[in-house]
């Protein structure tokens, strides 16, 4: 797919999917330092649909993460034995943390950080967490 989107200079598709919302790949690349990761983009949000259907096609389970702080998302879907399970913050999340822009730095219950990503993810570790305590119960 990643030979064929440079040629065609287009995103792309397996054959096999069926695009529901756009869900092409682009800029698809592997990363030389771990077997079986892969990066690339979309327009606007995440194809997971897509992702899905080749998982299902191929019989593999996958992690994706994704984002797009742009339009306030972020997220992980994990596919494993055949069921999906998505996760992603919401406005509210997003509206838990403040950037101080005099200081270049965030602020996030009661702690300054550099960077918004490790709050992200400790946020949507949270949230991964509170469903499955909650999927046990």
């Amino acid at each position: 797919m990643a030979e064929q989107e440079q040629k065609d200079d287009c995103g792309q598709l397996p054959d096999f999917v069926q695009d529901t919302h756009g869900d092409y790949f682009y800029n698809i690349s592997q990363d030389n330092e771990s077997a079986g990761v892969f990066q690339y983009e979309t327009k606007w949000s995440p194809n997971t649909e897509a992702v899905k259907q080749i998982a299902e096609h191929l019989k593999v389970d996958f992690t994706h993460e994704y984002e797009e702080l742009g339009c306030l998302v972020y997220g992980q879907a994990i596919f494993e034995d055949g069921i999906l399970t998505n996760t992603c913050l919401d406005s509210q999340d997003f509206c838990s943390y403040e950037l101080d822009e005099d200081t270049d730095t965030y602020h996030f219950e009661g702690k300054e950080y550099d960077s918004e990503w490790e709050i992200l993810d400790t946020l949507l570790e949270r949230k991964i967490e509170n469903q499955l305590n909650t999927t046990k119960i």
